[in-house]
């Protein structure tokens, strides 16, 4: 529930960076910094050896375009079109985009029908949720589609860190201090490109940014690994069912958003799907070879 809480609650922070004229790529940026000081300080609390060989900082690298860089910024940048309830639980669909590329980039696993029915209801949800029967004004489509496109980078990225960087010996702390550090260089190297000088929010900006980062990003990280590690990734995956329930109540009690039943509606269908997608497979028992005993009785 806490962990739910906090990643709820980013959605909102957002908004209100985004409000205050916080360009989107500062808004990712400053979320990156934040978090990576956070997590470099649990770090050395904790004695994490840091990774120095080389394939494990080019993954880093990659991770971070994956799973910060590019989706914190669409993310940023689809909150300046829409509110913030719309894009959390737009942000549901994540499980559905990392199953479709678990499928496509990770060995062993299996497209099942039921898979295939969890993908499609899961993403007729979001036609339900974008509200496609009234038609879709300029911000409402841009927007969704910017935060339908970060949930794809999740779904990319975690499909590329369970195959290439979460193995090893390296705590999973250090793997996500590395992984968010070169997130906030490539985020500084693209901050003055893409919106030119720093922008100097409000004192609640500011707030709302290095809470964003340092538990959002950050401390999130660790109860995250504690959560899975603890009582396992079944129980850590509930909280994909959670967190749009607190960015819907956060939005519109703290932010005044309107909620559509179409919200809730959208929101049970995508659940839905997620559901169907997470059901085990059944188990094939191979063919048992008969004895010779039985051979002999048969003929």
């Amino acid at each position: 529930m806490l962990l739910s809480a906090i990643w709820g609650s980013s959605f909102a922070l957002i908004k209100v960076a985004v409000d205050a004229g916080v360009p989107p790529v500062q808004v990712a940026l400053a979320r990156c910094l934040f978090g990576a000081l956070a997590l470099w300080a649990i770090c050395a609390a904790q004695g994490a050896a840091v990774p120095r060989d080389r394939r494990t900082w080019g993954h880093a690298a990659v991770v971070a375009v994956l799973l910060n860089t590019v989706p914190f910024t669409l993310l940023a940048f689809g909150e300046s079109k829409v509110d913030s309830v719309l894009a959390g639980v737009l942000n549901a669909t994540t499980p559905l985009t990392t199953l479709a590329f678990t499928l496509l980039v990770v060995p062993g696993e299996r497209v099942t029908r039921t898979r295939l029915a969890g993908l499609l209801l899961g993403f007729a949800g979001v036609l339900v949720l974008l509200g496609v029967w009234r038609g879709l004004d300029g911000d409402v489509l841009v927007g969704g589609l910017a935060c339908l496109a970060a949930t794809t980078c999740y779904g990319a990225g975690f499909a590329y860190t369970r195959r290439f960087f979460s193995g090893g010996p390296h705590r999973a702390s250090a793997l996500s201090a590395l992984q968010m550090t070169c997130a906030t260089v490539q985020l500084g190297l693209a901050a003055p490109v893409l919106s030119g000088t720093l922008a100097w929010p409000g004192a609640h900006a500011v707030l709302a940014l290095v809470v964003l980062g340092a538990v959002g990003t950050g401390y999130a990280y660790v109860i995250n690994l504690d959560l899975i590690r603890e009582a396992g990734p079944t129980l850590a995956a509930s909280v994909t069912y959670v967190t749009p329930l607190w960015s819907t109540a956060l939005g519109a009690v703290l932010l005044g958003e309107p909620v559509g039943w179409h919200t809730f509606l959208g929101g049970a269908v995508v659940i839905g799907g997620i559901v169907l997608t997470r059901r085990p497979a059944p188990v094939e028992t191979a063919p048992r070879t008969p004895s010779s005993d039985e051979l002999e009785n048969t003929t």
